[in-house]
This record gives structure tokens, C-alpha cells and sequence, in this order.
């Protein structure tokens, strides 16, 4: 597989994989995120999050950016010292982009099967948003920070996430 686990600029590390636009790849990418974290030493909690967001961006990327003969990419960007995770999936579909998180809320007493991925992605992660892919992608970039006063690399199974 083509990968990249090269630093990016001092104390950051990055990862980069061209994955099919499938369910099989959606949840490969799942799992390569998971272990490369891990072989870096990311915070557990940090992985944790990471997951459900690369799982729901990857399912996007499936669904909604899906072009035939045409993959999505992921790429994870991680600054250990700070405690920062940069991920980033980027599609074929520049014309089709993720309504805000607003626009997903649903009226009380209303079940959906659907539609609720980007909002889980909005709690999970410290920001998110929807930028140009030239000539004719897009790529949703979350970040995840490990929350302050925890040391880069500390095993934290027993903490809360931080309210945001």
C-alpha cells in the first residue's frame, strides 16, 4: 500500500492512504487510522475520538462523494507535542458539500435513520470544516485536540472527554 509516515514539520507525523470508495474501504481506513495512532503513541482517549471520526468522514465519503472509478483519500497529521490531530478525507464530489451542523437538527420527538454523522463528527471534534479540493473534489478536515492539562501521550481510559 502506498503510505506516508514521514514528519511533516518538527514534532508532527503524517499518514496518507488512497482508499476504494467502498463500505470495505471506508472501514479499512478506520483501521489503518486506529493503528498508526497507536504506533505513534497517541493518547487513548485521542484514538478513541479519532476513530468515530474517520469511521463517519469515511462513510461520507462512501455515500455522498462517491464517483465511479474515483477513490477518497485519508490523511491523519499529528503534532504529539501539542496533542493535536489533523483529519482529513477528501472525495471527488466538490459539488456536493456537508450542510452545517444546524441544518441536520431534527424536530423533537422525530426519529431519523439517517443524517446524523456530521453532528457526531461536531462533538466529537474540537472543529471541523469543508474546504476545495482542485480541480473538482473536496476534502472535510477535523481536528481533535487532546484537552489541556493532560501530558501528550498520557493513557487517560478513566477520564471524561471534555465538554465542548
Amino acid at each position: 500500500m502506498n503510505q506516508l509516515a514521514s514528519p511533516v514539520s518538527p514534532g508532527q507525523l503524517a499518514f496518507t492512504q488512497l482508499l476504494s470508495a467502498t463500505r470495505r474501504g471506508a472501514r479499512l481506513g478506520r483501521l489503518l487510522a486506529v493503528g498508526q495512532l497507536r504506533s505513534w503513541g497517541a493518547p487513548q482517549d485521542l484514538t478513541e475520538r479519532a476513530e468515530l471520526v474517520v469511521a463517519e468522514l469515511g462513510a461520507n465519503a462512501v455515500l455522498h462523494g462517491h464517483l465511479p472509478g474515483r477513490s477518497f483519500r485519508l490523511t491523519l497529521v499529528f503534532d504529539a507535542p501539542l496533542g493535536r490531530l489533523r483529519v482529513d478525507v477528501t472525495d471527488a464530489r466538490g459539488d456536493k458539500w456537508p450542510p452545517a451542523p444546524a441544518a441536520n437538527a431534527v424536530p423533537d420527538g422525530l426519529l431519523r435513520t439517517g443524517g446524523r454523522g456530521l453532528a457526531l463528527v461536531d462533538a466529537l471534534a474540537d472543529r471541523w470544516e469543508t474546504l476545495p479540493f482542485p480541480p473538482s473534489g473536496k476534502t472535510v478536515r477535523a481536528e481533535l485536540i487532546e484537552p489541556a492539562g493532560r501530558a501528550p501521550g498520557h493513557d487517560s481510559a478513566t477520564s471524561h472527554p471534555v465538554a465542548r
